[in-house]
């Protein structure tokens, strides 16, 4: 019966990664929580049955997830610079219908979003809004009344409701404009590059202390294109592969140098030109990528 519940839960748990990895923006944390929901759903379900497998294991997952999520936001008060998600190669090439999905789903944008919620508020959203989860279970899984959950969901729902606008537009036309700033960026034209720019374009550059990265966000075409050429100057001389992946459901590029990855960088786009830019270098932070690509 063991290895028959172990079944099942497997068929659960690529689902309940991708969840817990929205509540937490951290892909090893949302794996190590998966794991942890199984040993409780297992030992749930030998004390009793359940009506549904999926809900108990969904449940069990959100309440580990608030758990951490405390002290997460702890964590991240006493972060050097700015925090990022940890980013993840998305597997849609074949698929472009499938990438605007995901980028709506898990985009640096969206989960950025949900940063500034508090827990609970998340949950509400993410339970309901993302996953379709109606407000009564959504009430038990919380430990609150469905009035209460209803406007913590309501509350989510503004800070959050334009954070995917960007990713339905045809995910080859974006990859397209990530590949010609790429190319300006690689021949030195700082002038074809700021035309791929938004006027208020934002870099934002993540290496937790650990590596070099810009300790605030840098906001504006002509100082992002300053910025970047001189990253191009100073971290560039080492990089000997570059590859054009999907990270989050959103066109991205990944470096290496002779180590390994040296970082990683994803984009928003709004009306066809690059609004953000998310770089990625803290090494913790880039393993998942470094699993999939090495």
């Amino acid at each position: 019966m063991t290895a028959e519940r172990a079944e099942r839960f497997e068929a659960l748990r690529p689902a309940l990664v991708r969840h817990a990895y929205r509540m937490l923006g951290e892909y090893g944390e949302a794996e190590d929580v998966a794991q942890d929901a199984y040993l409780r759903w297992n030992a749930s379900l030998e004390r009793a049955s359940a009506d549904d497998d999926r809900a108990l294991a969904r449940t069990i997952v959100t309440r580990l997830c608030l758990d951490r999520l405390r002290s997460a936001r702890a964590r991240r008060e006493v972060y050097v610079g700015p925090w990022l998600p940890e980013p993840v190669v998305s597997e849609t090439r074949q698929d472009p219908q499938a990438a605007a999905t995901l980028a709506d789903d898990i985009s640096f944008a969206l989960l950025l979003a949900l940063e500034r919620l508090a827990p609970l508020e998340r949950a509400a959203f993410l339970l309901h809004d993302a996953l379709d989860v109606p407000f009564a279970e959504v009430a038990q899984a919380l430990g609150r009344s469905e009035p209460a959950v209803r406007k913590l969901a309501e509350r989510a729902r503004e800070h959050v409701r334009d954070a995917g606008r960007h990713s339905r537009r045809d995910p080859h036309e974006l990859a397209l404009v990530r590949d010609a700033f790429l190319e300006a960026f690689q021949n030195d034209d700082p002038a074809a590059l700021q035309r791929l720019l938004t006027e208020d374009v934002v870099f934002t550059s993540d290496g937790g202390g650990k590596v070099p990265a810009a300790t605030a966000p840098v906001v504006g075409r002509e100082n992002v294109t300053k910025l970047l050429f001189g990253i191009k100057q100073i971290g560039w001389r080492n990089v000997v592969r570059i590859e054009l992946v999907t990270l989050n459901g959103m066109p991205g590029m990944v470096t290496f140098n002779a180590a390994g990855i040296q970082d990683v960088a994803t984009f928003e786009f709004s009306d066809g030109r690059i609004s953000a830019m998310y770089v990625v270098r803290n090494p913790e932070k880039l393993r998942a990528v470094a699993q999939r690509l090495q």
